[in-house]
Order: C-alpha cells, then sequence, then structure tokens
C-alpha cells in the first residue's frame, strides 16, 4: 500500500519536508562512503529506514534523488563562498576572500565534495568533468569573473579576460584540491596561501 498524505496540510508539509531532507541527507552519506554508482535507492532507503516505496513517494527516481543532493551540497557552497566574500572591505580582499573560501569549505567538507567528485567528474582523482563545461550551471566562473570585473574596474587589477581569467583560476584550486584528495598529506593550508599569491600576481595591477 502506498504512503498516504496526512489530512492536515501543514503537518503533511513539515513531515514531508523533513523526511525529504532526510533522504537527501543519507544519499550524500552514502555517495561519500561508498561512491555514487553503489549508492542504490534500496541503499537509501534501508539507511533512512524506511521502504523503497516510500523513497519514490518523495522523488520519482534515483535520479531526481541525487541530483537534489547535489544541487543541496553546491547551493551549500556557494552560500559559504558567497557569506566570506560579501564580508571583505574591498575587490582585492575580495578576491582574495573568494581563493580563501574555496579552499576552506572543501577541507572542512570532505563528505560534500566527495558527491561534488562523484557525480560531476568522470574520474576518481577528481579532474576531468564528465560534461566539459557542466560547471558552468552553477555560475562557478562567473561569480569569479565578477570579483574580477570589480576589480579591474576599481583600478586595482590589471586589463585581461575575466572569463579567461577566472577560468585559470579556479583551475588551479580544483587541481590542487584533486590532489589533496588523492594525497591528503598535503598541506593545504601552505597550499591556499600559494594559491593567493598566484592569484595575485595573476590579475593585479603592477606601477
Amino acid at each position: 500500500m502506498s504512503p498516504r498524505r496526512s489530512a492536515d496540510p501543514e503537518a503533511a508539509t513539515f513531515t514531508e519536508r523533513a523526511r525529504r531532507q532526510q533522504l537527501i541527507d543519507c544519499t550524500v552519506e552514502l555517495i561519500s562512503t561508498r561512491g555514487y554508482p553503489s549508492t542504490s535507492l534500496s541503499a537509501i532507503a534501508e539507511r533512512a529506514g524506511v521502504s523503497k516505496a516510500a523513497v519514490l513517494y518523495h522523488f520519482s527516481s534515483k535520479d531526481n534523488l541525487t541530483q537534489a543532493a547535489l544541487t543541496q551540497v553546491l547551493d551549500q557552497f556557494g552560500d559559504y563562498v558567497r557569506e566570506r566574500v560579501a564580508q571583505a572591505a574591498d575587490p582585492l580582499a575580495a578576491l582574495l576572500a573568494y581563493v580563501q573560501a574555496m579552499i576552506a569549505y572543501q577541507r572542512d567538507h570532505r563528505r560534500q565534495v566527495r558527491v561534488i567528485t562523484e557525480m560531476l567528474l568522470d574520474d576518481h582523482g577528481g579532474t576531468r568533468l564528465k560534461t566539459p563545461g557542466s560547471h558552468d550551471t552553477y555560475g562557478r566562473w562567473q561569480t569569479l569573473a565578477a570579483l574580477l570585473a570589480d576589480g579591474q574596474e576599481a583600478g586595482v587589477l590589471r586589463e585581461f579576460d575575466t572569463r579567461t581569467m577566472s577560468l585559470a583560476i579556479g583551475g588551479a584550486i580544483d587541481g590542487v584540491i584533486g590532489h589533496w584528495l588523492a594525497h591528503p598529506d598535503l598541506d593545504l593550508d601552505a597550499a591556499a596561501a600559494e594559491l593567493e599569491t598566484f592569484t595575485l600576481n595573476a590579475v593585479v595591477r603592477r606601477a
């Protein structure tokens, strides 16, 4: 028998939202520990303590559920970075805050990073996109390009193509994180400092 919605709309909304969040959390946990291919609807249902039919009641397929999990992870990642950039006092500080936040979030949220690499990248080393350009969907390079444009308008950054530069800086960040995921002995704090220097040398206007 299929689950029935509560007769109380407010109670149903609260209960259903809580259940959907539980299923998303279980999906994140399983993808990060077992990998995407081994994260089945049955495994998610077992981890959540519900039936497979209950999972399908909230999400009609594995694709829908795993995409919801990926979207949540990317939204949280984006919010983390935006909050720290917004606190910066000037365009140059905002650019450095972006680089620092990109590294800090991934350092402190390995589980979420694993979800991103499992679902967006084709290799376990975390370097090759399944669909080239797919990061664009989430406004990643555009966000950094806007920060670079702000710095140019303020006169603190030299003239360059902001799209190309944002892709270059983003690629450098990805390369460091990809290596760190495979080799946890990398001093990520020291690497972050080098990335800041790399970014400044690449973009700052020289007298």
